[in-house]
C-alpha cells in the first residue's frame, strides 16, 4: 500500500499491526487444530466431524492470507516463525489429546468463541479508524459465527444421539 494509503489509518498503524499479528497468529494455529484434529478425532459421528474439521481448515488458512495481505498492505511483516504464533496468540492451542469427538468439538467451539472475540474487538478499535481492516474483520467474523453454529449443531447432534441411544464415551 502507498503513503497515502497508510496515512490514512486514523490510529498507530504499529498497533494495528500487532493486532493484526495476533490475529494472524490465531488463524495459523486454527487451522492446525482443525486439521490435526480432523486426523486423530474418534467416535461417533466421525465422519461428519471430520468433514466440517477439514473444511473449517480450509477457512481459517483463508483468514491467515486476508490478514497477511492486509498486514504487508500497511508496511508490516507477516509473523515469521511459528514458535512466535504461542507468544502472539489471542487465543490458546488446545491440543487435541483426547481426540473423542465431543472433546475435539468442545475445544474447538471454545477456540471459535475466542476468535469471535478477538475480531469484535479489532471491528470496534478500526470501525471509525480503519474502514479496510474493519471490513476484513466483519468478513473474517461471519466466518467465525458460522464455524461456532457449524460446530455447536454437530455436538448437539452427538449428545442427542448418546442420549437416545444411551452411547457412551
Amino acid at each position: 500500500m502507498g503513503s497515502r494509503g497508510i496515512e490514512i489509518v486514523g490510529m498507530d498503524v504499529n498497533e494495528l499491526l500487532t493486532l493484526l499479528n495476533k490475529a494472524l497468529a490465531d488463524e495459523w494455529l486454527a487451522h492446525y487444530q482443525y486439521w490435526v484434529g480432523s486426523k486423530v478425532v474418534a467416535g461417533p459421528m466421525k465422519d461428519a466431524v471430520i468433514a466440517e474439521l477439514v473444511q473449517h481448515a480450509t477457512e481459517e488458512m483463508g483468514h491467515a492470507e486476508l490478514l497477511s495481505t492486509r498486514i504487508t498492505q500497511l508496511g508490516g511483516t507477516p509473523v515469521l516463525s511459528p514458535a512466535d504464533w504461542f507468544k502472539l496468540t489471542n487465543c490458546e492451542y488446545e491440543p487435541p489429546t483426547d481426540p473423542f469427538v465431543q472433546n475435539v468439538l468442545e475445544q474447538n467451539i471454545r477456540g471459535e468463541q475466542c476468535a469471535i472475540s478477538v475480531y469484535d474487538k479489532l471491528m470496534k478499535i478500526t470501525r471509525d479508524t480503519d474502514q479496510i481492516t474493519y471490513n476484513l474483520a466483519l468478513q473474517i467474523i461471519e466466518q467465525e459465527l458460522e464455524h461456532e453454529q457449524d460446530l455447536q449443531d454437530l455436538l448437539e447432534d452427538l449428545q442427542m444421539m448418546v442420549s437416545h441411544y444411551g452411547m457412551k464415551k
